[in-house]
């Protein structure tokens, strides 16, 4: 639901944005009054096509974009937990597939209109330059998460996931094994790799067993790179 902040408020969640770090303190208080704040309680969404919006932030908490589907969970687009770009519309054709936002826990979403965001981006090149960079990294994941739905069988895909998560989240414990600090349930694996969570159960624990995964706290440890690395590259 959108609501309110006071002034006083208002700058700090934009201030704590990746791309937005490099705006002084006068642009983000510009920027404060023209963005419009969304608070969303955990399991709460927001649909993209009912908002009119170029630029989505996300100010705190932790979101999951993803396609809608009667069947199941639907396709995950991404996981945002940092402060940073959630999804950007603005600059595109216009698309008739709906886009979720779904709060994973309370959320403060940030949103920018389409002739503020283009007055912004001239304003401050560097904007536009990481908004680009965010997009093509998050672009090239799910080109690459495409071509695994196509070749690949679930314990495969799922390797491959927790690997790239490992590498951009990885903590490394006093073993010397690497945690992923998000904490993912079942289902919301099975959504990042286009699976059901019965699937990706049992793919956990051939991972498992073959050694290159243990589960402790609901945390996945990756206790052997080179045994997912392996799986991650077969076709089973």
């Amino acid at each position: 639901m959108i609501e309110g902040v006071s002034q006083e408020e208002r700058p700090w969640p934009l201030a704590k944005v990746d791309i937005l770090r490099s705006l002084s303190s006068e642009e983000l208080e510009r920027l404060a009054v023209l963005s419009a704040p969304v608070h969303l309680v955990r399991g709460e969404t927001l649909t993209l096509d009912e908002v009119r919006c170029a630029l989505l932030l996300l100010g705190s908490g932790r979101v999951r974009v993803h396609e809608p589907s009667a069947t199941g969970p639907g396709l995950t687009i991404s996981m945002v937990k940092d402060p940073t770009l959630v999804a950007q519309t603005g600059f595109a054709a216009s698309t008739s597939r709906a886009v979720v936002i779904e709060a994973l826990e309370p959320s403060v979403l940030l949103m920018l209109e389409d002739e503020d965001f283009e007055d912004l981006v001239r304003r401050n090149p560097e904007v536009g330059v990481k908004t680009i960079r965010v997009l093509g990294e998050r672009l090239s994941a799910c080109q690459e998460r495409l071509s695994d739905l196509a070749r690949k069988e679930v314990p495969s895909r799922l390797a491959s996931l927790i690997l790239c998560l490992s590498e951009r989240q990885g903590i490394l414990t006093g073993e010397g094994n690497r945690v992923i600090p998000t904490r993912y349930t079942h289902q919301q694996l099975a959504g990042m790799v286009g699976s059901n969570r019965e699937a990706v159960t049992r793919a956990l624990g051939r991972l498992k067993r073959a050694g290159g995964v243990k589960l402790m706290a609901r945390h996945i440890y990756v206790t052997d790179v080179n045994v997912l690395t392996r799986i991650a590259r077969s076709q089973r």
